[in-house]
């Protein structure tokens, strides 16, 4: 039995339409993990600033920010960036940025891949990494002087 003209045509047509859907979603979430985007929301401004001075500066935010597995991250970077969107179109935005509990486990989690040793070695262990490394990477206690509002 061969196959006919037709069925051919649709296979070939869902491949093209499953390559560029597989393209859109690789391109959108390659660019959306950088800090150009990221930045691009002025309540993010100084979050990003202080990153590219930090050690971590050559990392993209979401090698921190997001799990490193494509479909959790896809989940996880659409329900954060509509919670985002609303905040910002809505006016509902807070002048400090709060991670959520998902978002902590998901910085624990990007942490320990680089730094397992570290982990392992540390005695006095904090539910999370940032309870006391609060500064790594954003710098939040720039002195002033270096802070965007001294500035402008």
């Amino acid at each position: 039995m061969q196959p006919s003209v037709k069925g051919i045509a649709v296979l070939l047509v869902m491949l093209i339409v499953g390559a560029g859907l597989y393209a859109g979603a690789a391109f959108s979430m390659k660019a959306t993990d950088q800090a150009r985007f990221c930045g691009s929301c002025h309540v993010m401004h100084e979050a990003v600033r202080t990153h590219q001075m930090s050690l971590h500066a050559k990392l993209a935010c979401n090698e921190c920010h997001a799990p490193a597995k494509i479909l959790p991250k896809m989940v996880f970077k659409t329900w954060v960036g509509t919670k985002d969107l609303y905040q910002n179109v809505f006016g509902d935005v807070f002048d400090v940025i709060h991670a959520s509990e998902r978002t902590k486990d998901v910085v624990n989690e990007s942490c320990s891949e680089c730094h397992s040793m570290t982990a392992i070695n540390v005695t006095d262990v904090k539910q999370y990494c940032t309870d006391c490394h609060r500064s790594v990477p954003h710098m939040s206690k720039l002195p002033i002087s270096k802070r965007r509002v001294a500035d402008e």
